[in-house]
């Protein structure tokens, strides 16, 4: 197949890992990048080996097929559509938007467009996640009757270079974490049909203590603490925690639970992670031994873009799945708001999982 090019616009702490994730796949070729500061574009460009252009300039530019972008949360929405109109793909950061009306005008224009719309996070496309995957596809645990997601930490304020956007519009522990837990139980479960949801903003002020920001308050938008049932229509129901309030815990990341055992997933928000195989009538944990490479890092699923933009074929981490993960996070928060279960609207089919088996580099058979 033929390489496709790609541009990136936002060169902040997210952008090394898409240099690194894109690069051992042949099918694309980050040439150039952007950023609302030229100067942290420009040096960005030359740590990296890019061209650096404005905004503008690199939508313009024609031999650039997709466009990823990597600018802070609030922005995502309004960036995307600037890239669909410009008539590139375009492959977001998680959140898709920061609500549905944005999101919903996205994809409106995307499909305006005949262009693919894709979206972070792709770990869902990692070895840890695969591996649980293709043992549940299996019937290793039988029917999936539950499961649980828990993500709780004490806040970014300590240890993140920019530590602001975690609070405001588009941020919070729910959309900011939330995407890689429920996105890992999308491609686990299936679509959720209903949820109900618990919230609250513990603090209205947060300090951070890093070194570079040390003092510095950071005033609260959003809600810091999520707890939500979710309805699949399969069936099953999960419960998730997700928190910027908490000092530390015991819970498992992510479990499935069916009617023949039950699947521990270690790292769903990461690439690699050990998966772990409790069955009926036993005590012990085995290691389920990993079906797909750990060798694959953030960009996978804008790789996967482009092999299904020349094959034809559906890509994995879709503006549609992206687009149901905010959903069922929306309705979380005015569950919490309302007092009352909310109907999920969207639906989506569960992302086909990718061949075992394949060499480094490679996403398709």
């Amino acid at each position: 197949m033929d390489t496709l090019n790609i541009g990136l616009i936002g060169t902040g702490d997210i952008a090394p890992a898409y240099i690194e994730g894109c690069a051992p796949f042949d099918i694309i070729d980050i040439v150039a990048c952007a950023d609302i500061l030229p100067d942290k574009a420009r040096a960005f460009a030359a740590t990296y080996g890019l061209e650096a252009l404005s905004v503008d300039d690199l939508l313009a530019r024609p031999d650039i097929d997709i466009v990823i972008n990597a600018t802070v949360p609030a922005a995502h929405a309004e960036v995307s559509l600037q890239i669909i109109k410009a008539g590139k793909h375009a492959y977001s950061e998680k959140p898709l938007a920061a609500n549905r009306a944005e999101a919903q005008s996205l994809m409106a224009a995307t499909e305006g467009a005949g262009l693919r719309l894709g979206c972070a996070p792709d770990a869902f496309l990692g070895g840890g996640n695969q591996t649980a995957r293709n043992a549940l596809d299996s019937g290793a645990i039988g029917r999936p009757i539950a499961a649980t997601a828990f993500f709780l930490a004490r806040g970014p304020e300590s240890w993140h270079p920019n530590p602001d956007i975690f609070y405001q519009r588009g941020g919070g522990p729910l959309l900011d974490m939330g995407p890689y837990f429920l996105t890992a139980l999308v491609n686990l479960l299936g679509p959720v049909t209903r949820v109900s949801g618990a919230a609250r903003m513990t603090f209205p002020e947060r300090i951070a203590t890093s070194e570079k920001h040390m003092g510095r308050a950071l005033p609260v938008e959003v809600n810091t603490h999520v707890a939500g049932a979710l309805e699949f229509a399969d069936g099953a129901i999960a419960t998730i925690i997700t928190s910027f309030d908490i000092w530390g815990h015991h819970l498992p990341p992510l479990e499935i639970h069916g009617s023949e055992g039950s699947l521990s997933v270690r790292k769903p928000n990461m690439f690699d992670g050990d998966v772990q195989l409790l069955q009926a009538g036993s005590r012990e944990w085995a290691d389920v031994p990993l079906t797909h490479t750990i060798n694959i890092g953030r960009g996978a699923g804008v790789a996967d873009m482009a092999y299904a933009i020349q094959s034809g074929r559906s890509h994995r981490a879709s503006g549609d799945l992206a687009f149901h993960v905010l959903d069922i996070m929306c309705a979380l928060e005015e569950s919490a708001a309302q007092g009352r279960h909310i109907t999920i609207q969207s639906t989506v089919e569960r992302p086909q999982p990718l061949p075992a088996g394949l060499p480094d580099g490679e996403l398709d058979e």
